[in-house]
C-alpha cells in the first residue's frame, strides 16, 4: 500500500495551515510514496525556492532508511561516517534532521514519508504531524 494523492494533499494543506496558525515562517512540504517518489509538494507564499530540496531530503532519508529524521540525526551524531556513506549512496539526497517523518497506515506499514521545512526542525515536525493526523494516518518523527 502507498499514500493516495488525496491524503498527500490533505497532509500538505493541513501542515501549511498549522504553520500559519502558529505563526511559523513560511513552510514547504512534500509527501513521498513508499518508493521515495514525489506524490505532492507545495510551498507557502514567501518560502524560499530552495526549500523543495530540503523537504525532499528530509522525507527521502526517512523512507529510504526506514527511520524518521530524529532517529537519523541521532545516528549521524553517533556514527557520522555511516550517515556520510549513506548520503553518498543516495547521491547527497538525505538530510538527517527532524522534519522528515515516516507515514504509517493503520496496520503500521510504511506507506511513505513527509518532509517539512521552513522553520525550526521542531516546528517543522509540529506542522507535519498536524497534517498527518488530519489525514487519519500515523506519523513517526
Amino acid at each position: 500500500m502507498t499514500i493516495s494523492l488525496r491524503k498527500a494533499r490533505t497532509i500538505i494543506r493541513k501542515a501549511l495551515e498549522k504553520g500559519r496558525e502558529l505563526g511559523f515562517k513560511p513552510l514547504s512540504a512534500v509527501v513521498l510514496d513508499a518508493g521515495g517518489h514525489v506524490q505532492a509538494f507545495e510551498r507557502d507564499d514567501g518560502a524560499a525556492p530552495g526549500r523543495f530540496a530540503i523537504a525532499h531530503g528530509k522525507a527521502y532519508g526517512s523512507v529510504m532508511l526506514g527511520m524518521a529524521g530524529t532517529a537519523q540525526m541521532k545516528r549521524a551524531e553517533d556514527q557520522a561516517y555511516f550517515m556520510a556513506a549513506v548520503n553518498g549512496v543516495y547521491g547527497g539526497q538525505v538530510i538527517p534532521v527532524p522534519g522528515g517523518l515516516l507515514l504509517r497506515d493503520k496496520k503500521g506499514a510504511v506507506i511513505g514519508a513527509v518532509g517539512v521545512t521552513g522553520d525550526t526542525s521542531d516546528n517543522d515536525v509540529i506542522a507535519a504531524m498536524a497534517g498527518i493526523e488530519a489525514a487519519g494516518l500515523t506519523g513517526e518523527a
